[in-house]
C-alpha cells in the first residue's frame, strides 16, 4: 500500500493551507475591498494559485510520479502570487501562507530530482 512520506505530508499540508488562504482571500478580503485586488490579472493569479496547490496535493496524495514537476511550478506560482499579494497590500496572512507553501514545494521538487 502507498503511504506519503512524512515530507509529502507536509509539503501537501502546507499545499492545502495554500489553497484555502487564497481562496478565502480572494473571496471574502478582496471581491469586498475592490480596486487592485479585483484587478483581473491580480484576481486570476489568485485563483491559479489556489488550483496549482490542490493539483499538487493530489498528485502527492495519489503518489502520482509527475508530482515533483507539479511542485515545481506550484513554488513558481505561489512565490509569484506572495509577490503580487505584498505589492497590493492587506493580504499578509496569503502572502505567509504562498511563501510557505513554496518553500515546501520547492523541497520536494528538488528532492524529487535529487533521487
Amino acid at each position: 500500500m502507498y503511504t506519503p512520506t512524512k515530507e509529502m505530508k507536509s509539503c501537501m499540508a502546507a499545499c492545502d493551507l495554500c489553497s484555502a488562504t487564497c481562496l478565502q482571500t480572494a473571496m471574502h478580503h478582496c471581491l469586498e475591498v475592490g480596486g487592485k485586488h479585483t484587478e483581473p490579472q491580480h484576481f486570476r493569479l489568485m485563483m491559479t494559485c489556489v488550483e496549482v496547490c490542490r493539483a499538487s496535493a493530489a498528485l502527492m496524495l495519489i503518489g502520482s510520479p509527475s508530482h515533483p514537476m507539479q511542485c515545481d511550478l506550484c513554488a513558481k506560482v505561489c512565490e509569484e502570487c506572495a509577490t503580487d499579494c505584498e505589492r497590493i497590500g492587506g493580504m499578509d496572512e496569503c502572502v505567509a501562507a504562498c511563501r510557505a507553501c513554496a518553500r515546501e514545494c520547492r523541497q520536494m521538487a528538488s528532492r524529487a530530482i535529487a533521487a
